[in-house]
């Protein structure tokens, strides 16, 4: 009758490691959950910001020509000043 208290230990014992095995695995899927999350929010994060920058290289564009036009009117009106002055 000794064979019986081993084998229920190693039945015990199997059933602590498939206990822990399932613990380990559903810990697992959590964090990939979480890292595909992490990853899909930085990636909307990164297209979001290249979107930013697209803007606010546009917007600088706008605002150099914008200021060329300003310096080319102020320049034509010095010139009309300084027509004014030779006269």
């Amino acid at each position: 009758m000794f064979p019986v208290p081993q084998e229920s230990d190693s039945l015990s014992s199997l059933e602590e490691r498939i206990q822990r095995a399932v613990k380990l695995v559903t810990r697992l899927r959590q964090e990939k959950e979480s890292a595909v999350a992490d990853a899909a929010a930085a990636r909307t994060e990164t297209a979001e910001a290249r979107a930013e920058a697209d803007r606010l290289a546009d917007e600088v564009r706008t605002l150099q020509t914008e200021r060329k036009q300003v310096r080319n009117r102020i320049e034509r009106l010095l010139g009309q000043i300084d027509e004014l002055n030779a006269g």
